[in-house]
C-alpha cells in the first residue's frame, strides 16, 4: 500500500454566506486571528505526512495562490529591516518539501466534480480531501488520525461526528457496523436527508446522526465512479453519491476523529473559532482573556 502523499482542497466555492467580505476575498482566506483558514488546512495535511497540495480553484481565487507563493518583495523588505521573526513566519507558510498545484474548476458543479477535476494529478493513488471550512482543533490532527486508520484498515476513511437530528439536512449521513470505539464499517451513506429519513441513534443528549465532516481519505476507484454519477439539483455532482457507489466495490470506514470541529462556513462557527484561538494566542491571548473577563463584570 503506497503512502498517501496528495491532498485535494476544493476552494472554488463562492462563500456567499460571508458576503460582502468574500466579494473579492476567498472565504478560505478569512483569518482566525492572524492565520487564514486554508493555511490551517494545509498545515494539518503536512503534519499528516502529505507533500502534494492540490487546490481546485475558481476565477476569483488567485489570492490563495499568492498566499502560498514566495513573496520576494516582502521578504526582502523584512530582511532589510532585520525583522527576522516576521520573515520566518512568511517563509514558513509552506515548507520547502511541499508542492502546491493549482487546477481551475470552470464552474462550481459540486464537491464530487471538484474532486474529479484532480483526477489526472492524483492518478492511481489514495488521497485526502480537506474542506478548509471545517477547522478541527487537535494534536495530532484529524487527518493524521485518519491516515493511521487508513493504514490499519486498508480502505477509504470518512471523518465523522455525531450531529443533532435537526441538523441532518446539512450533511452526508452514514450508517454502519461498529468495529471499535472510533471506527465503523459504512453500510450506507445519504446526502442531506430530512431528519425523519436519516439513520439515527439514541443518546443521553437525544437522537443523533453520524455525519461526514470535511475530511476524507479515498481510493482512486472513486474517480471512475464519480464519472458515472448523475448530476442532481443545480447540475451538481455529489461526492456522497460517488462514495455510495464505492460501497459496492470495497470497504469504506467512518472514523470518529478526536478534536473540536468549528464550522467556519457559518458565521457563528467562525466567531467561536476566532474567540477560542484568540484566547490562547501567544501574542495577544492574555490581554484578550482579560478583555473578555471585563465584559462579563
Amino acid at each position: 500500500m503506497r503512502k498517501i502523499r496528495k491532498a485535494i482542497f476544493p476552494v472554488a466555492g463562492l462563500g456567499s454566506r460571508f458576503l460582502p467580505a468574500t466579494k473579492a476575498t476567498p472565504k478560505e482566506m478569512l483569518p482566525i486571528v492572524d492565520k487564514p483558514l486554508i493555511q490551517f488546512a494545509v498545515e494539518e495535511a503536512v503534519a499528516a505526512g502529505l507533500t502534494d497540495m492540490i487546490f481546485v480553484t475558481g476565477r476569483t481565487k488567485r489570492i490563495i495562490e499568492d498566499h502560498f507563493d514566495k513573496a520576494y518583495e516582502l521578504e526582502s523588505e523584512l530582511a532589510a529591516k532585520n525583522k527576522t521573526e516576521l520573515l520566518r513566519i512568511v517563509q514558513s507558510v509552506v515548507p520547502k518539501h511541499v508542492n502546491c498545484i493549482y487546477i481551475r474548476q470552470a464552474e462550481p458543479l459540486g464537491l464530487g466534480h471538484a474532486v474529479l477535476c484532480a483526477k489526472d494529478i492524483v492518478d492511481e493513488e489514495a488521497f485526502a480531501v480537506i474542506l478548509a471550512d471545517d477547522l478541527i482543533d487537535h494534536q495530532p490532527g484529524a487527518l493524521k488520525q485518519m491516515v493511521d486508520a487508513f493504514n490499519a484498515r486498508g480502505g477509504s476513511v470518512l471523518g465523522v461526528e455525531d450531529v443533532p437530528k435537526a441538523n441532518t439536512r446539512s450533511y452526508g449521513v452514514v450508517s454502519g457496523t461498529q468495529l471499535d470505539a472510533r471506527t465503523e464499517k459504512v453500510t450506507a451513506i445519504v446526502e442531506k436527508p430530512a431528519p425523519e429519513d436519516a439513520p439515527l441513534r439514541s443518546t443521553a443528549a437525544g437522537d443523533v446522526a453520524l455525519a461526514v465532516v470535511g475530511r476524507y481519505i479515498l481510493t482512486p476507484k472513486i474517480f471512475e465512479l464519480l464519472q458515472n454519477v448523475k448530476a442532481g439539483a443545480g447540475g451538481e455532482i455529489q461526492l456522497t453519491d460517488g462514495i455510495s457507489a464505492l460501497l459496492a466495490h470495497e470497504a469504506v470506514f467512518a472514523y470518529r476523529f478526536e478534536g473540536k470541529r468549528y464550522d467556519c462556513g457559518s458565521k457563528l462557527g467562525y466567531l467561536k473559532a476566532t474567540i477560542d484561538f484568540a484566547r490562547r494566542h501567544p501574542e495577544v491571548g492574555a490581554q484578550f482573556e482579560a478583555y473578555l473577563k471585563a465584559l462579563t463584570i
